[in-house]
């Protein structure tokens, strides 16, 4: 069963976020990941209107997001967008 990463992130600092963008692919194709959705137009359909970026990242299971998430290349990564963003991060399995 196929496993997501959902993030929510504010850009703060445009400039440095985009070094950050930059390296994730290469990452999370690693681990079997590819994105379905990397910002993009939004509208918000039910609740309070939603403003930050949103990423949803499928891997082929659950554990293999979380195995992305807390490898040593993603938190290498992850320091590129210190004081660039904030973010929150979830991880689901899906049908």
């Amino acid at each position: 069963m196929a496993g997501y990463i959902i993030a929510m992130i504010e850009v703060t600092d445009p400039e440095q976020y985009r070094k950050y963008m930059a390296e994730t692919p290469g990452v999370i194709a690693k681990f079997g990941g590819k994105f379905i959705v990397r910002g993009g137009q939004k509208a918000t359909l039910e609740g309070p209107d939603e403003n930050r970026r949103l990423a949803l990242v499928e891997f082929p299971s659950l554990e293999r997001a979380k195995e992305f998430y807390n490898s040593e290349d993603y938190q290498e990564v992850k320091r590129l967008r210190e004081g660039a963003a904030s973010v929150s991060i979830i991880a689901v399995e899906g049908a």
